[in-house]
Formats: C-alpha cells, sequence, structure tokens
C-alpha cells in the first residue's frame, strides 16, 4: 500500500513541523515574558504606563495645536492620536476606578 505510506509520512512530517513551530512560538513567548517583565513590581509598572499615558495626551495636543495652526495637513494621523490618547486615558481611568474600588474594600475588612 503505496498510497497509505505516503499519506503516513505526509502527516508524520506535518505533525512534526506543527510540534517545531509550537516550540519555536513557546521559547519565544518565555523569553518575550521575562524581557517585559517589570522591573520594580508594581509602583514601577503603574509610574511607567502613566508616563505612557501623558506622553500620548502631549502627543494628541501637540498634532492638534499644529493642525489647527495649519502646519500639518494629516488629518488621518490626527484622527489616530486623538483615538489613540482617548482609549488610554479611558483605561486609566478604569484601572483607577478598580485601584479605588479594592482599597474601599479593604479599608472595610475588620481584622
Amino acid at each position: 500500500m503505496i498510497v497509505k505510506s505516503v499519506a503516513m509520512q505526509a502527516y508524520q512530517n506535518a505533525l512534526k513541523i506543527q510540534q517545531d513551530a509550537q516550540s519555536k512560538i513557546n521559547a519565544n513567548f518565555k523569553s518575550s515574558a521575562a524581557a517585559t517583565a517589570p522591573q520594580g513590581g508594581f509602583m514601577a509598572a503603574l509610574k511607567g504606563n502613566l508616563e505612557k499615558v501623558n506622553d500620548m495626551q502631549l502627543e494628541k495636543m501637540d498634532m492638534a495645536t499644529s493642525f489647527a495652526a495649519g502646519k500639518e495637513q494629516n488629518v488621518h494621523e490626527l484622527m489616530i492620536s486623538l483615538q489613540k490618547a482617548g482609549l488610554a486615558m479611558s483605561m486609566t481611568s478604569a484601572v483607577r476606578s478598580k485601584i479605588m474600588s479594592t482599597y474601599q474594600e479593604l479599608t472595610k475588612l475588620q481584622f
């Protein structure tokens, strides 16, 4: 049965390729997770993210000012910048709300 052996060989080759790809993905995930792990804990990560949101807000203001002054004519980049900054601010607000509600719950605990 030559057809069965060819099909089995193709299946084994595909399975080996899939396993190799999965192992590469796992290795890349582990190395990227280790590389992006924040050093310094929660406060350092929070501070870094707040700085990024602030930078987005400043970039938005600069782009809007230059567009209003007539220096920039690229509406697409302006709108993308506005959406990014708005989304970052709403996510920051949601995180702040969660942190505050968690703090309030912790203060209600009796020891």
